[in-house]
């Protein structure tokens, strides 16, 4: 007895020795803590408020994460709402967005547009769809159990839900031969033939890491689909795939360069030959940001620099425009020059930023008959991985006014015909792509909402190299968490079924084909909920007509 009495004691004074420990190292740590709190001069609420001031920061840091998962409801999140985040990682692991109840737009707000349904519809058998070769692919399927039960309902709150991945194949749901969309088709050696209405907009290797851009190929390859390099140059991961690729040059000309920065026309002869390389791309601006591109130093590993042809590990601003080119006379010798080096087509990226601006470029292309093979319309809702707030929030304008703009006055010039148009800017569901080609647009290309299929969560960290999911990143370790045999398919199955409910929306407008949209097929819903027509809206009367009369 005296024996279990002396190892009672002994086991409580360890205890109190230990809890005497614990809270004298809080007395310690509380002491040092709040004496650096009041002698440190950058924040002034530490000097008033030491330690306690500490827990605003800590609100601070979580305040993002708390906001996106808790407290935002369906429509508010930004860039993207938790609806749309939803229906892109839908369509991307299920092949399907199917809804229950009905939807959760709000229609007793105004200004905002609708598609125009037919009378009639189109049965799915009329539609003009070029769907003879099947598409392999993955796609998760929901597989419960004989014995699921409510015990399981409780698990999935806290533990990912019994999903399986199932080999599959899916309808390419591509344009018959007789929609194909030429680029390039009167001016090129070798035209651009596209037969999916939906591309990759320009993501660079450096802003997103090789994973991603494996991923990526793959994923479009199998969809049939086409890539854009971005500005930061070829890469052996674009090419490794075997997927179509735009070339996209910018005013830093990364991968296209001498090594005193200018451009090497021996370069752009190397890269013509590669047989993937279908187009190029003259960057003059992007939506989000009408400047040259950023990338941190921290994402500048020795491959990137080579590829791109700088020093590791140093920031790189790119110029805000090309020294090769001030204006339109030297711009089209540029473009001009590349096509004919080349073979190949050659398009311009560029931001609307109003209807005068625009009028500029589309009379000089109407009067001297030079014409780019296409042009890029970023609108000013557009992604980036790096830009000043300013700037994203306020220069250019957004996609919609932008397309009609730009058709109006294309078609007024008499010159629409001369060229193709890209449309991009928060283009991610069939829906919105649909009336993007109803407003004049002829392919449509997508950033973020492929970022989101390869697995981003919208963290927004991409300019710092810490994507915690390892797509905005060239960190080995955080790349390790995206899987390019798993993601390839959900970037498939996205890009596949979003070009199957678009044609889903052009049977519903009477149409056989999306190609078949017309601005008469969308209606602006104005401030007084009067129905418009978008033909019926109020048109720019054009400013030289000298030009069309000449």
């Amino acid at each position: 007895m005296k024996i279990l009495s002396s190892i009672v004691i002994i086991v409580l004074a360890c205890v109190l020795v230990f809890v005497i420990g614990i809270i004298g190292y809080f007395i310690i740590l509380y002491r040092k803590t709040n004496r650096i709190d009041k002698s440190q001069q950058q924040h002034a609420i530490r000097r008033n408020y030491p330690v306690l001031s500490r827990i605003r920061y800590f609100m601070e840091q979580i305040a993002p994460e708390i906001k996106q998962y808790i407290l935002d409801e369906d429509h508010e999140g930004k860039p993207f709402s938790r609806l749309d985040f939803q229906q892109i990682v839908k369509l991307a692991k299920y092949g399907k967005n199917i809804i229950s109840f009905g939807s959760k737009r709000d229609f007793d707000q105004p200004n905002q547009f609708y598609l125009r349904n037919a009378f009639f519809a189109k049965q799915l058998t009329d539609l003009d769809a070029d769907n003879k070769e099947m598409i392999y692919t993955k796609k998760y399927i929901d597989a419960p159990t004989m014995n699921h039960n409510k015990l399981m309902e409780y698990q999935e709150l806290f533990f990912p839900k019994n999903e399986k991945l199932i080999e599959t194949e899916m309808n390419p749901w591509l344009y018959k031969d007789d929609d194909t969309i030429v680029i390039g088709e009167q001016t090129c050696r070798f035209p651009f033939v596209l037969k999916s209405p939906i591309g990759m907009s320009g993501m660079s290797y450096g802003a997103l890491g090789e994973n991603a851009i494996e991923a990526l190929g793959l994923g479009l390859k199998d969809a049939k689909a086409f890539m854009n390099t971005g500005e930061g140059g070829i890469s052996p991961y674009h090419l490794k795939s075997g997927v179509d690729i735009i070339a996209q040059i910018g005013p830093a000309k990364f991968g296209f360069r001498n090594a005193d920065g200018s451009f090497s026309w021996e370069e752009l002869q190397k890269k013509a030959q590669i047989p993937q390389i279908k187009a190029f791309e003259i960057k003059l601006g992007q939506g989000a940001k009408i400047r040259g591109g950023h990338l941190e130093g921290s994402k500048v590993t020795p491959q990137i620099a080579e590829i791109r042809g700088v020093e590791p590990w140093k920031t790189i601003n790119s110029p805000n425009r090309f020294d090769e080119f001030h204006d339109f006379d030297t711009m089209f010798d540029f473009i001009e020059k590349i096509r004919e080096v080349t073979g190949k087509p050659v398009g311009i990226k560029m931001v609307v930023g109003g209807q005068e601006t625009f009028e500029e470029f589309v009379q000089y292309m109407a009067y001297h008959k030079r014409y780019p093979d296409y042009i890029a319309i970023d609108g000013g809702e557009g992604g980036t991985g790096a830009t000043y707030q300013s700037m994203a929030d306020s220069v250019g304008l957004p996609i919609k006014p932008a397309l009609m703009i730009a058709q109006e006055l294309l078609i007024g010039y008499q010159i629409r015909d001369q060229l193709k148009v890209f449309a991009s800017g928060k283009l991610f569901s069939p829906d919105r792509i649909a009336i993007a080609l109803a407003m004049g647009a002829d392919v449509v290309v997508l950033a973020r909402g492929l970022m989101i299929s390869a697995g981003c969560i919208s963290a927004g960290v991409c300019a710092t190299g810490n994507c915690p999911v390892g797509v905005a990143t060239t960190n080995p370790k955080l790349q390790k968490a995206l899987v390019v045999g798993e993601k390839r398919y959900r970037v498939t199955n996205y890009v596949t079924t979003l070009r199957e409910e678009l044609f889903a929306l052009s049977a519903s407008a009477g149409l056989t084909s999306p190609k078949q949209f017309k601005p008469k097929h969308v209606v602006y819903v104005d401030s007084n909920f009067h129905a418009v027509n978008v033909v019926d809206l109020p048109k720019y009367e054009l400013k030289d007509k000298r030009v069309l009369n000449s």
